[in-house]
């Protein structure tokens, strides 16, 4: 049987530069080379200051790059229009990120509205429906919702636009566990059946683990590791990889003891 052809690059960043300071002496992300393949889920793994959400950022333009490209289906995401851009790939705030002063239908629809198009009651309902919330939640204020339904509606908008690219800054940082958990499950089922391509910032590597596909490790504004979840628990990728998957392990770890004693 011949060899599989590798899927085609969604994302790719070529040398990109983020520096910051009169003479560019604060360097946020330093020269990041990398390829996303069309349908991967790919998480993006640092502690605070790695560069991870400034590089994420670079992607729809909200942060420029001091140099490189970013490259979104081979087209430099700086010549694009940012409403066109926006619409074809959706964006999962750190944070939650809704407009208070409008309805849920409204948060979901604002970013076919400023694209010039306007998304029916049905379609509303459709994309509520896929992130498990009720149709009739539609009409409420966003502080009506709790937390998880409210990342919930977050989903639910980024997904308006029937997007090519997902993009997620810390989605479920401000979650419970459980809500966490059931949202993260729920957003990489929503990632298969859809036929998206995500990227996920996170600092959480046990999320990473869970659902990624593909895991980038940045420290210091650089990719110091990229492998896949089996890998990174096998050993490889490196120290500053390795101390972030200490973290889960020695967690699991410790369960285990616990069953252990209790058993």
């Amino acid at each position: 049987m011949p060899p599989t052809d590798p899927a085609p690059s969604v994302l790719c960043f070529e040398n990109v530069e983020k520096r910051y300071g009169a003479d560019g002496e604060t360097i946020a992300v330093g020269g990041v080379d990398c390829a996303i393949a069309k349908g991967s889920f790919v998480a993006l793994v640092g502690a605070s200051g790695s560069g991870k959400s400034t590089l994420l950022k670079m992607v729809n333009t909200l942060v420029e790059p001091s140099g490189g490209r970013v490259m979104f289906v081979d087209e430099d995401v700086t010549t694009l229009r940012p409403a066109k851009l926006r619409r074809r790939v959706g964006y999962v705030f750190q944070g939650i990120g809704l407009f208070p002063h409008f309805t849920v239908s409204e948060n979901i629809a604002i970013g076919p509205r400023l694209a010039g198009e306007k998304l029916s009651r049905e379609r509303i309902a459709e994309l509520l429906t896929l992130v498990e919330l009720e149709p009739e939640m539609a009409s409420r204020m966003p502080d009506e919702l709790s937390g998880g339904q409210r990342q919930r509606v977050g989903v639910a908008r980024a997904l308006a636009g029937d997007p090519e690219l997902l993009l997620m800054d810390e989605p479920f940082g401000a979650l419970d566990p459980i809500t966490r958990d059931a949202l993260g499950n729920k957003v990489r089922e929503l990632h298969e059946r859809l036929g998206l391509t995500t990227v996920m910032v996170t600092h959480d590597m046990a999320e990473a683990l869970l659902l990624a596909d593909r895991v980038l490790v940045m420290d210091r504004g650089e990719i110091v590791a990229d492998e896949t979840p089996a890998a990174l628990l096998a050993g490889n990728g490196g120290d500053v990889a390795q101390g972030l998957v200490a973290v889960p392990r020695e967690q699991a770890e410790k369960l285990a003891a616990m069953e252990g004693r209790l058993a």
